[in-house]
């Protein structure tokens, strides 16, 4: 692989990892403005083209009118209260739609001219599998909102949320390997060390954004909005009071909401601890810095998770949590991927 072919595989790969970052976001604005069940059939071939006349918009608002989200909560939603839930969604299905087009057209190309070499092609061709799954995934996810019951299953919201940021992860580490080339110098079992640090520090943080998709799930941010205390405990007396007990961590709203938050504060002193920690070995300042923006990253995406608790979740706040999260794990991949370079 060339250093050409290397540059030009690093830019694509960095722009799909963008489109991906927008569509994670736009998927909680999605669910925060609740205009995920607006569109209420799957058309992954010829879903690309909105309504684009004024029949074409009743005929689309007649099956939303059809749905259990309309007849039991939006009953009185008119046509025009109709497009704006829809063009969310809308825009969140062509976005993947994009998605899926920005990888494979470059990843076909890169291929037939021999740029991938045998691991690259088959680590890029397992991520394309992993994201032709992710739509399927989607449409399962809404699929259980238009049933009975006009809300999304939170397990299956999860399962969807918890894809994107994998597919997103490994595309980012594949980026980062073509980019930062291990040096190996001097045998540091201590950098070493740090490195494997690092990766249980991404998944802390990915399961703390997997608890993240429970409580927006639930909506159980717009409940127990006081902090450090939930309803005037530290740990809420509600957490054990649905039945089976064993559920409780997954569908009660006290308790997935303090797992959510208990899960925040052990990423926070993690990722202090960890930046403490890596000052006694011998990092490059390059790396002092990565893990020293890590740190300010997380700091800021507590309180931004806090004060967007307390102000009961607007749309904008919920967006910016969730654009932080993903900053996070982006710094954290970079940490990671960087310690590999060690000092000659």
């Amino acid at each position: 692989m060339t250093e050409r072919d290397c540059k030009a595989v690093v830019i694509w790969l960095f722009a799909v990892a963008a489109l991906i970052f927008a569509m994670v976001v736009l998927g909680g604005v999605t669910r925060l403005t609740e205009s995920g069940l607006s569109m209420t059939d799957w058309r992954p071939v010829t879903g690309w083209l909105p309504p684009l006349n004024l029949e074409a918009w009743q005929a689309e608002f007649a099956k939303y009118q059809a749905s259990p989200e309309f007849q039991k909560i939006n009953f009185a939603m008119t046509l025009d209260g109709f497009k704006t839930i829809f063009w969310f969604e809308y825009s969140h299905r062509l976005l993947g739609r994009i998605i899926g087009v920005a990888f494979f057209v470059p990843f076909v190309w890169f291929l037939a001219r021999g740029q991938l070499d045998r691991r690259l092609a088959v680590n890029l061709g397992f991520i394309f599998l992993l994201g032709a799954l992710q739509g399927a995934v989607g449409w399962y996810m809404v699929a259980s909102g238009l049933v009975d019951r006009p809300y999304v299953s939170h397990y299956r919201l999860a399962m969807h949320l918890g894809l994107a940021v994998a597919i997103y992860a490994l595309v980012v580490s594949q980026a980062l390997r073509l980019v930062m080339t291990p040096v190996y110098g001097h045998a540091e079992t201590g950098i070493d060390r740090l490195r494997k640090a690092a990766w249980w520090l991404i998944a802390l943080i990915g399961l703390t954004m997997l608890s993240g998709a429970f409580v927006a799930g639930l909506d159980a941010g717009r409940s127990y909005n006081t902090f450090p205390l939930m309803d005037g405990h530290l740990f809420p007396k509600a957490y054990w009071a649905d039945e089976p007990l064993w559920l409780n961590p997954f569908d009660n709203n006290a308790a997935v909401q303090f797992n959510h938050r208990l899960l925040a504060v052990v990423s926070v002193i993690a990722v202090i601890a960890f930046a403490l920690w890596s000052h006694r070995f011998r990092a490059s300042m390059a790396s002092l810095s990565a893990i020293g923006l890590l740190t300010i990253a997380m700091l800021v995406q507590a309180g931004l998770g806090i004060v967007t608790l307390l102000m009961f979740v607007p749309v904008w706040l919920g967006a910016l949590h969730q654009a932080g999260a993903m900053i996070v794990l982006t710094l954290a991949l970079f940490v990671a991927h960087h310690l590999r370079r060690r000092a000659a």
